[in-house]
């Protein structure tokens, strides 16, 4: 009982305290007039109601937050869909292939809607465009006949005219700057080939090749793409894409193999854009191990008077200055020591230049890379005057084609293609392309690379039915 009085003489004078009224006063006044603060509550109620207490605040807390951070997500997702039209629009992407692609059809409805979901299906929560178009209600025969309307020698042109158009708007934009800012736009060739797995019997186009991604040989598609890096990964313009057929016809026809198709490609975009009233300067051009080729180097460095930057193998042989005979696999062996100095541009990565003859490729130059939590590997080109610094940052802007290809496999599903014409796959590859471009574009130009590729994608797919953009036939249901 004593305890008791205790405890409420400690309620009355810190609920006095509380509403500023002196503790003489508190005992007369009427119940209903005392109230006691929450915090006075929860430190003096029993740890079983203090706990559950605290647990359902969190609950509704995460509540709000989880509202708040949908909504939160609803609006990044309309905004992502908004940067997307304008990059489409600012490319002038939708225009020329609707009005081609409606001639081809002989419709007069506009396709720029279905178009577009054809390359992003991923973005309204389908793998395939056929799973699209039942969702959406259309024609499920539409997507084979929206590929199936041009041939492949005119998507290709498309791909090609695209990137031609943006490199040589580009160009004009950063030629009249100072030197300064040239060398942040500089330009960078990245050959790179992939094989895309596919099962199907009937395509011509499937073959079996070896896949570096996969260690063995996979039956698939073998495509061989050029790519242009803008500055320091500012922008990644599509040029050229092949597919490699793997049964020509006609008698005694041969395969036309990656090196070939590298150089066609290479030549041919150096002299679309030479007609278009560009001078360019001597290109420089990066590739994996696939394209360590001594005569594509000694083609590009006579015919372009550029340098080919490639991986070297373990296999190769070289004689260094000094008279020493070395293999590729001594290069990388990390028990030999080799003059290695310290990269002022990456930190803990090391490196070391070399000058070599091949009996191969005659004077070279070598460019051992260690970097942490890598294993060393070093790189090969024919002599240059090109500083190991700068050697090293073309190589590193190589790896921006990979995610373009992982976007391309993975991330735009296009492996799920269903068709089995020709033409329309190739019009599914270069759609795809575009969208990679597009994605692309958006992100680095329009959003000012403050959001990336899989995040803008995630947004959209994740919120398709919030989304209102009447140019591209969506419409919010939610």
């Amino acid at each position: 009982m004593k305890a008791l009085i205790s405890q409420l003489h400690i309620y009355l004078r810190l609920s006095c305290q509380y509403a500023g009224i002196p503790a003489s006063y508190g005992a007369w006044l009427p119940s209903h007039v005392i109230s006691i603060p929450n915090d006075v509550k929860e430190r003096t109620m029993s740890p079983a109601k203090r706990y559950a207490s605290k647990r359902a605040k969190a609950s509704k807390r995460r509540r709000l937050n989880a509202r708040e951070r949908h909504a939160h997500q609803q609006r990044e997702a309309q905004r992502a869909i908004d940067a997307l039209h304008q990059g489409l629009h600012d490319l002038g992407l939708p225009d020329d292939l609707v009005t081609e692609i409606e001639g081809r059809l002989r419709t007069q409805k506009k396709l720029l809607g279905k178009i577009f979901g054809l390359m992003f299906p991923t973005l309204f929560g389908c793998v395939t465009a056929y799973e699209l178009a039942r969702t959406r209600g259309w024609d499920k025969n539409l997507p084979s006949r929206l590929l199936g309307a041009l041939p492949k020698r005119s998507w290709l042109k498309r791909l090609r005219k695209l990137g031609h158009d943006v490199l040589g708007r580009l160009w004009r934009h950063i030629a009249s700057r100072s030197e300064a800012t040239r060398s942040r736009w500089q330009w960078t060739w990245v050959l790179d080939d992939s094989v895309f797995r596919k099962y199907s019997d009937k395509l011509e186009l499937v073959g079996t090749w070896w896949s570096g991604q996969h260690k063995r040989v996979v039956d698939g598609i073998d495509g061989v793409l050029l790519l242009v890096v803008i500055g320091d990964g500012k922008l990644l313009v599509p040029v050229d894409f092949a597919v490699r057929r793997p049964n020509p016809t006609g008698p005694g026809r041969r395969c036309r193999t990656k090196l070939e198709w590298a150089q066609v490609m290479l030549d041919e975009s150096l002299a679309a854009l030479r007609r278009r009233g560009l001078v360019l300067p001597a290109p420089l051009v990066v590739a994996d191990s696939w394209f360590s080729d001594s005569k594509l180097m000694a083609h590009v460095a006579a015919t372009h008077q550029g340098t080919l930057l490639v991986q070297g193998k373990a296999t190769y042989t070289f004689y260094l200055e000094d008279g020493r005979k070395v293999k590729g696999a001594d290069l990388i062996d990390e028990d030999q020591d080799w003059p290695l100095r310290q990269s002022l541009h990456a930190a803990g990565c090391r490196y070391a230049r070399l000058r070599a003859t091949s009996p191969t490729y005659g004077e070279v130059t070598l460019l051992l890379v260690d970097k942490p939590a890598e294993k060393r590997f070093y790189l090969l080109c024919f002599v240059t005057p090109l500083q190991a610094t700068r050697l090293l940052r073309l190589w590193a802007r190589r790896h921006w084609i990979e995610q373009v290809f992982r976007t391309l496999k993975h991330l735009l599903a296009t492996e799920a293609c269903q068709v089995h014409n020709e033409d329309a796959y190739y019009g599914h590859l270069v759609l795809r392309l575009m969208a990679c471009f597009v994605l692309y574009y958006t992100t680095r130009v329009i959003c000012k690379g403050q959001v990336t590729m899989e995040a803008m994608v995630f947004n959209v797919k994740h919120h398709w039915s919030s989304i209102d953009c009447q140019e591209l036939e969506l419409y919010g249901i939610s």
